[in-house]
């Protein structure tokens, strides 16, 4: 996977910091960060989808840049985040790429960003959402509210409780599904951890801060396949 080279810093909405690719008339996705920040590797992601699919692609700086180094850093930096001025950043960000051209928005996510996909499926008018390995706080979580296609994704070995172990995951989409969403679909990956989808060596040693395994290139293609299949019938 190439770096972010067609990346660009930006600003958007109420002077919000980004990266972004140029402006198209194609349709647009939301890469949300995990809790280290926006790190070479989720510009690497943001990128890849670009380049194999054509998507404008956008990541919102949710930390103003600020980075983690390690786990602890990580969590300390996800732990003072304030989710609902998150959520607002990423309604806004919605916004900005509809009013620069793209006809739909989707919105895809990793860990935090993951739990911050499903907020902007029930708050920002987005098309629809691909979270991995994150559910937002229950105190947060509409799962009502979620009337826009769902492809989750997770690993069945996912360690973080209450945010992606595979029962917080699989209870939070049933309720979605419960208020009557027909297009939700959840994926889990056997033998796959948290943060399953890295694929750098740089966010490997910053996994191994927090004893988080490392993922299979098998299992990155296959969830990359199916983002861009379901991406591909709703954008």
């Amino acid at each position: 996977m190439s770096a972010g080279t067609g990346l660009s810093k930006i600003s958007f909405g109420n002077n919000i910091p980004g990266w972004a690719t140029a402006v198209s008339q194609s349709p647009a996705v939301i890469i949300l960060q995990e809790w280290w920040g926006v790190t070479d590797e989720i510009k690497r992601q943001a990128q890849y989808l670009h380049e194999q699919k054509g998507y404008r692609v956008l990541i919102p700086d949710l930390y103003k840049g600020k980075l983690g180094v390690d786990a602890e850093e990580a969590g300390h930096l996800m732990g003072n985040l304030d989710f609902p001025q998150a959520v607002e950043e990423i309604k806004q960000a919605a916004k900005w790429l509809k009013e620069q051209g793209a006809p739909k928005v989707g919105c895809m996510g990793f860990c935090m960003g993951g739990a911050l996909s499903f907020l902007a499926g029930q708050e920002a008018e987005v098309d629809a959402i691909a979270p991995f390995y994150g559910t937002p706080d229950p105190k947060l979580a509409k799962p009502e509210k979620i009337k826009i296609p769902v492809q989750c994704h997770d690993g069945e070995e996912d360690a973080m409780e209450g945010l992606a172990d595979p029962k917080t995951v699989k209870e939070f989409i049933e309720k979605v599904k419960a208020n009557g969403n027909k297009d939700v679909t959840l994926y889990m990956y056997p033998g796959e951890g948290h943060g399953f989808m890295n694929g750098g060596q740089d966010i490997h040693k910053m996994m191994k801060t927090g004893g988080l395994p490392i993922g299979s290139t098998e299992a990155q293609k296959t969830a990359w396949g199916r983002v861009f299949d379901f991406f591909g019938r709703n954008l």
